[in-house]
């Protein structure tokens, strides 16, 4: 397996490119925008320039890993010659299914098709294609290039042999990958986005503010990140669709939506990426500050208290 494409290049998919070029992997990164294929390789030089100069890997290994990254907006040229697709487009069960189908008619009979979903079956993305038994998730963690695990999906119908190839292939990229059966949410966000939207939850019937949960779960549970500023990070619009992933395919009401997270991802407060979310990022995001929002109840709440 040398030959590696890359279908997105957002945050998950740069990184994942990123990741497989650095271990030596032919990669072509699509999109169907060249402007953020752009950004995107400013962003992989930018991550790389960091590992240099933490001494984690050589001038020599950067360039070479650039070299490795070839950019296309075609679709059929950038997989034709692929022996492993990894697509990393939105979180959006139809674009996945399109994009599968295109796939199963592009690649070679022997080419394996896996998603970066974080919480689609990877049975119903297998159901568009000719060739189910070579369908497999591979959900890596942000930021892929720093993060060990990689969560390997089987579908229902992924073989044996498909399944040992790509856990070895994410050995050889230095990760840890851990098998697990396709249902929704799969293991890391079946256990992750129930936790964030109980604390979405918990600053909605005001227990407690933004800061006051985040500390909690940092120090009374040592998380390294707390779940409201974890939100942030993952975007507030993926955990929405998770979480309704969640809620449809075991139809329990526990993984509902708390109304103030469907509310903040209708007013376009969609975490770091979008400037805002529970803290406000508008500053370069170094520093946590509350948004104006929180930051206003946090005071009313301080007044009331004081009377």
């Amino acid at each position: 397996m040398e030959n590696i494409t890359v279908i997105g290049s957002g945050t998950m998919g740069n990184g994942i490119a990123h990741t497989f070029a650095q271990f030596g992997y032919k990669v072509n990164l699509v999109d169907i925008n060249e402007a953020a294929l752009q950004k995107a390789i400013a962003t992989i030089t930018k991550n790389l320039d960091r590992q240099v100069q933490k001494g984690s890997i050589t001038d020599e290994l950067k360039n070479t890993t650039l070299k490795n990254i070839s950019t296309h907006t075609d679709l059929a040229k950038a997989a034709v010659n692929a022996d492993l697709v990894v697509e990393a487009a939105s979180e959006n069960v139809d674009v996945k299914l399109k994009i599968f189908k295109q796939l199963d008619e592009i690649c070679n009979p022997k080419t394996i098709l896996a998603s970066n979903t974080s919480s689609i079956s990877i049975t119903q993305i297998a159901s568009v294609t000719k060739r189910a038994d070579k369908v497999i998730g591979m959900h890596f963690m942000n930021p892929v290039p720093v993060m060990k695990l990689i969560e390997v999906i089987r579908g229902y119908s992924t073989s044996d042999d498909v399944c040992e190839l790509v856990m070895n292939v994410s050995k050889k990229l230095n990760k840890i990958p851990v098998e697990v059966n396709d249902y929704p949410g799969f293991v890391a966000n079946k256990i992750l986005m129930p936790m964030i939207n109980e604390a979405i939850i918990t600053l909605y019937e005001g227990v407690a503010g933004v800061e006051e949960i985040d500390t909690v779960m940092k120090l009374g549970m040592a998380h390294p990140m707390g779940p409201l500023q974890l939100a942030d990070f993952i975007g507030l619009d993926v955990c929405l669709n998770i979480l309704r992933v969640l809620q449809d395919g075991f139809g329990n009401p526990k993984y509902a939506p708390c109304p103030l997270l469907v509310n903040m991802v209708m007013a376009g407060n969609l975490g770091a990426k979008s400037g805002k979310g529970f803290y406000d990022y508008s500053g370069g995001g170094k520093d946590l500050i509350l948004t104006d929002r929180f930051k206003k109840k946090a005071a009313l709440k301080l007044n009331i208290s004081n009377n």
